[in-house]
Parts: structure tokens; sequence; C-alpha cells
């Protein structure tokens, strides 16, 4: 927990799934009341746990906004059941996480909705251009299987996500590579997955970090540790694993 940032529940969890042996085992609960009470651990103290209340929206009935765009592409209205269910592999959610102000270099977030696998890519500024540019380099990695492991994403209203067609257009063939649904303006719940995400993300890149100065080492580093975690969501499993069942699955 205090080298690995891993929550009580999480590093219990990774520790069955090591089949690591002890003398004594204690539940979550415990180990809560062990950090909390301070006479236990030696290095171990309330400073270490990384979300110490629950998270929570505040929602305010009657004072929806309005996008100060219209989406240039589909409502999310109109997403298939088996995306709104978590269905299917292959649907994202993206997002961008910004520096501090002045720095020009922005990420990239990609969060698929079924396994949570994140996909973090540094761009060199806040632009639709950048996005594009981002989002080529995967499918060139991928070739001609990014269709199905890139069904779908979902995105904000955010200028940087403007070019519809744009982001939708194959880098590599005549034809769209993805399909692309907008939320409706100012509900960041909609791309619950990807919030997480980002919130993990800040754990590494706090608000006011220049990713000027960030390296693609560091930035690697963070998407790992993501997708390593163990996550109550997904019963214990980390996001690596849930990805490598799905393909298995697949083929």
């Amino acid at each position: 927990m205090v080298d690995n940032g891993f929550s009580p529940a999480a590093a219990l969890k990774a520790i069955e799934a090591d089949e690591e042996e002890y003398r004594t085992n204690i539940c979550e609960s415990t180990l809560y009341n062990y950090i909390y009470r301070g006479d236990v651990f030696l290095i171990l103290s309330p400073e270490h746990l990384r979300e110490k209340g629950k998270r929570h929206s505040e929602k305010h009935p009657g004072r929806e906004k309005k996008a100060a765009r219209t989406p240039r592409g589909e409502n999310i209205e109109h997403r298939p059941d088996e995306i709104n269910g978590r269905e299917a592999f292959g649907h994202w959610e993206m997002d961008c996480v910004v520096g501090a102000a002045g720095s020009k270099r922005t990420l990239l977030v990609l969060t698929e909705r079924l396994t949570r696998t994140g996909i973090i890519m540094p761009m060199r500024d806040h632009t639709t251009a950048s996005v594009i540019r981002a989002l080529n380099r995967p499918e060139r990695k991928y070739g001609k299987n990014f269709r199905e492991l890139f069904k779908s994403i979902t995105v904000d209203n955010g200028s940087e996500f403007a070019d519809c067609a744009g982001m939708e257009k194959s880098c590599r063939r005549k034809g769209k590579r993805t399909k692309l649904y907008y939320c409706h303006p100012y509900s960041a719940h909609e791309r619950g997955s990807n919030e997480n995400m980002n919130r993990m993300i800040r754990w590494f890149f706090p608000k006011g970090t220049n990713f000027d100065e960030v390296t693609g080492k560091d930035i690697q580093r963070a998407e790992d540790w993501i997708n390593s975690y163990h996550r109550r969501v997904l019963g214990w499993r980390s996001a690596d694993t849930a990805m490598r069942e799905c393909l298995a699955q697949a083929d």
C-alpha cells in the first residue's frame, strides 16, 4: 500500500491472486481499523490512503445547462443497449487531462467500458488535429483489427472533439474506423469509467503538473499501474486480466 499505492482491499486481493500465505489473515474492515488506530504499522498510516471518503456527485435538479456547441456526431441517446449495458468488448470512453496553465502537452485518455482497460497518449497540444493524430497511432499499431478493438468511442462536447468526421475516418483505408457518440452537456457521469481513470491518473500527475516536463516513461508507468490494479468492479481482477480474457474468448 505504501510503495505501490494499493487500497487496503486491493492489497488483500493482490495477496490472494499471488497465492501468498501468511500465518495470520485479516479482512478488509480489520485492515482499515488497524490503519486508523495508528499503533499497528510502523509506516502505514491514513495519509497513505488515496481515497479517504466516498465519492459523490452533486446534482441540482432543474439546473441543466445547454451545450456551448451542437455536437457534430450522434448523441449518446442513440447508443445501442449493448454498449450501455457493458455487454460487449470494444466500446471506449475518451477524454483529455490537461496540464498546468502555460503547458502545451495534454494527455488523451481512453477507457474500455467492459474491462476498464486504459490507454494514455500524450499529445503536443489540446486541439482536434492532435486528437486525430493520437487516434491514428493505435490504428496503425493494430491495423485491420482496430475496428474490432475500437468499435465505438464516447466523448463529451469539448472543442477538442468537435471534428467527429475526422476522428471516425480511417487513416489506413477508405471509410470509418470507429463510431463516435457524444454525451449530454455537463454530464460527466455518462463517461463514468473514463472519469474514474482520470482520477487515478491524477494520483501520478496532480493538477498543476506541467506535461511538457513529463516523460513517456512516466506516462507508461502510470498506464501500467492502472491496468494492473485489482478492482472491485471487475471481481477483483485487473483490467489487464479482464482484457486478456475478452481477447481469448474472441479467438
